[in-house]
């Protein structure tokens, strides 16, 4: 069987009951009194027929006897002396887990358990005598270094040295060493009578406006210049007249037309002979 360790507990169910006998004999271990532990060295035994036990816990708790029965299948043992009674009236034994159970005596019958009591003894002791002590530090004194004294230097801290601004005016009135002064020449004034002859010119050239008299205007005039223009014949391009012609010409057929399509239908008269009329 596998001795890997399994945490999902569908699979240590599964194994639990389906485990071999060799492994169902472990489970099937009890611990022992303070007395056996101290002569054996031993802290837990498989249980075995024979043996006395004393129930820890449970109903029956305090209870002392010996082991009459174990049962590996459903990992109950039974015990001398510790019954109850059926509806019917027998008496069976009571199962007990082995854990609730703690060995008083041990019977040694079987030289197979001594042989496990002391292939046990010596694994318990090896253990705990070779128990690997922890390393205590061993602290060693460092030698200490020492430096020779550093002379201390004073350090100045630097300090920017901001320029004033000339102000603007100044500017302008200092002037580069480089430079030559040059003397300005003053040119000769020509401007005046250049001047007086554009002046001269320009009179010569406009003529001066002549100014008329009013003379009255006569009151028969408009009546005489609306007959000019009536007398006068207008002349008309006999293209354009033509088309206007043509085109009064059918815009009076397309009226036409027209009132004839909306114009109401008359209706006949339905014939009546002489008896009938008068609505007789």
């Amino acid at each position: 069987m596998q001795t890997n360790r399994v945490k999902n507990p569908r699979k240590q169910r599964k194994r639990f009951y389906n485990a071999p006998a060799h492994i169902r004999h472990k489970l099937m271990s009890a611990p022992l009194s303070k007395e056996l532990t101290e002569k054996h060295k031993v802290k837990t035994l498989p249980v075995r027929r024979g043996d006395t036990v004393q129930i820890q816990r449970g109903d029956n708790k305090g209870f002392e006897g010996k082991i009459s029965r174990v049962d590996l299948k459903s990992y109950r043992i039974y015990i001398e002396g510790l019954t109850r009674e059926k509806v019917d009236g027998t008496n069976i034994f009571v199962p007990v887990h082995p854990s609730k159970v703690m060995i008083r005596n041990l019977s040694l019958d079987d030289n197979r358990r001594k042989a496990v009591i002391a292939r046990k003894k010596p694994i318990e002791q090896t253990a705990s005598k070779t128990k690997p002590k922890k390393a205590v530090p061993v602290r060693t004194a460092k030698p200490k270094i020492v430096l020779p004294p550093v002379e201390e230097v004073e350090v100045k801290p630097k300090i920017k040295q901001v320029k004033p601004k000339p102000a603007p005016e100044a500017v302008k009135e200092v002037a580069p060493a480089n430079k030559v002064e040059v003397p300005k020449v003053e040119k000769p004034k020509e401007e005046a009578p250049k001047k007086a002859a554009v002046a001269k010119k320009s009179a010569e050239k406009k003529p001066t406006p002549k100014v008329e008299a009013k003379k009255p205007a006569a009151k028969a005039a408009p009546a005489k210049k609306a007959e000019a223009k009536i007398a006068e014949p207008v002349e008309v391009p006999a293209k354009k007249t033509v088309a206007k012609a043509k085109s009064t010409a059918k815009k009076a057929s397309a009226k036409q037309t027209i009132e004839k399509e909306t114009a109401p239908k008359s209706r006949a008269k339905p014939k009546t002979s002489k008896k009938t009329e008068g609505g007789q």
